[in-house]
């Protein structure tokens, strides 16, 4: 029987994140981003309740149409404002024994001897239990702007980028020190043997780096990579790179789509295809009744507009879909029109290969209420972990990524109801996991 995978999903400073907008329920905590007590009170949760990881997404830009930010996202705390999560890692390491912590790095934003500094840095801080998520840039009009670049790089190109950022990131972590390279005797005295140290000459397209890495090996040496997108480019990167690959998806057989290609890809690429695991965003309002749970979720519909997910749409894709004629699918805006090539996977999961797909209408009926979200689930513990196991079952997930709606109050929930259902019928195996994040995920 598999093992479930579960992580939570959170941004730090966004209270309307992926399209939704729930922090004016009185359920709600979604705007306790300044409290430290409020992180150190998710993460403990996660770590006694037996959660394999919490996932901060990150991103430097927010909404804009035409160079201007979107009136909505100021308005509604739309990808705006965001702090810097990386920050909260120590803290949240110290307060936690098992919980992996999981951080976005954007490439092209750093040099990879930079991040190979500080994901060692934070592996040896977390006693092995850090994730890197890489991106390789969302928002790109946005991010061009602000850190003064003259043009934005095209999807492809930053794939390529990412190829070349990771593989010389990996040549520090993996090859600049040997195992023992770190003696520490003060009898010797010797503190570091310099014969089992090795220069990284680094000459490529897009970086150049010589010298070697000035932290020493970490309990995983390399943090565990995650990846998200499913465009073409975006899945054969994540085929050859990713230790845990984020997918989107509401459709059962889309996404069982995604996974056996990424599998293949993996396969094609020269790893196992158990190499790699899979998860997809969903979100669960659970209570003891289902009835009490079907509230819940009435009361978060009442509480979505098409303001917020136009805006939200916006940011991932920079198309502004209040400006489109209702009546017309997504295709009637021509692909090169598209600022930076954003947010592919956002699009592809509404434009078929021949232009068809819902209308602009009918496509803002579906954000109003799930955003960019993936599954959506309503009921007692019962039939949510019914619904979860059908899930792994119908498309070979490995697990999936909770993202709260009202925020932790969701997640106690989940935690309280659902995680020890899972756990009684055999698929979290708490018990029988290693220390580190990557034997947790293997």
């Amino acid at each position: 029987m598999k093992r479930i995978r579960v992580g939570v999903f959170q941004m730090f400073g966004s209270p309307s994140a992926r399209g939704v907008s729930a922090w004016r329920h009185p359920r709600s905590d979604l705007t306790r981003f300044h409290d430290l007590e409020h992180w150190i009170g998710l993460a403990t949760l996660l770590d006694e309740s037996g959660f394999d990881f919490l996932f901060f997404a990150d991103s430097f830009g927010y909404p804009t149409i035409d160079g201007e930010m979107v009136p909505a996202a100021a308005r509604h705390g739309i990808n705006f404002p965001l702090l810097e999560p990386l920050l909260l890692i120590p803290t949240l390491a110290h307060h936690t024994r098992r919980l992996g912590l999981v951080v976005t790095e954007t490439t092209g934003l750093h040099h990879p001897f930079e991040t190979a500094r500080r994901f060692a840095t934070l592996d040896h801080l977390t006693g092995g239990r850090i994730g890197m998520n890489v991106v390789t840039g969302s928002i790109q009009n946005v991010v061009a702007q602000l850190f003064g670049h003259d043009e934005i790089r095209q999807h492809d190109d930053r794939y390529d980028m990412a190829d070349e950022y990771l593989a010389l990131a990996r040549d520090y972590w993996e090859r600049s020190w040997e195992d023992g390279a770190l003696v520490n005797d003060p009898t010797a005295p010797l503190y570091v043997d310099p014969a089992k140290l090795h220069r990284i000459e680094h000459s490529g397209r897009y970086y150049r780096s010589s010298g070697y890495l000035t932290v020493d090996p970490s309990p995983q040496r390399t943090p565990v990579i995650f990846q998200a997108g499913t465009s073409g480019r975006g899945k054969a990167f994540a085929a050859a790179n990713a230790d845990c690959v984020l997918i989107q998806g509401a459709a059962p057989e889309q996404v069982a789509a995604n996974v056996a290609d990424i599998r293949a890809q993996a396969v094609a690429a020269g790893r196992r295809a158990e190499d790699v695991k899979i998860v997809v965003t969903l979100s669960a309002l659970v209570a003891e009744r289902a009835e009490d749970a079907a509230v819940l979720r009435a009361e978060f519909n009442a509480l979505q507009n098409e303001e917020v997910a136009a805006a939200m749409f916006v940011s991932n894709t920079g198309i502004d879909l209040l400006s489109l004629d209702p009546d017309r699918p997504l295709s009637q805006v021509p692909r090169d029109e598209i600022v930076g090539q954003m947010g592919q996977s956002n699009l592809d999961r509404f434009i078929g290969p021949d232009g068809s797909g819902p209308t602009v209408r009918e496509i803002l009926t579906q954000l109003r209420t799930q955003g960019i979200r993936g599954f959506q689930l309503t009921g007692d513990p019962v039939s949510v972990a019914d619904e979860i196991e059908l899930l792994i079952a119908q498309t070979d997930l490995d697990g999936f990524l909770l993202d709260p709606l009202f925020g932790t109050a969701d997640v106690d929930d989940f935690a309280r109801l659902v995680m020890p259902e899972l756990e009684r019928r055999g698929r979290l195996g708490t018990n029988e996991l290693g220390a580190t994040l990557r034997e947790r995920m293997a």
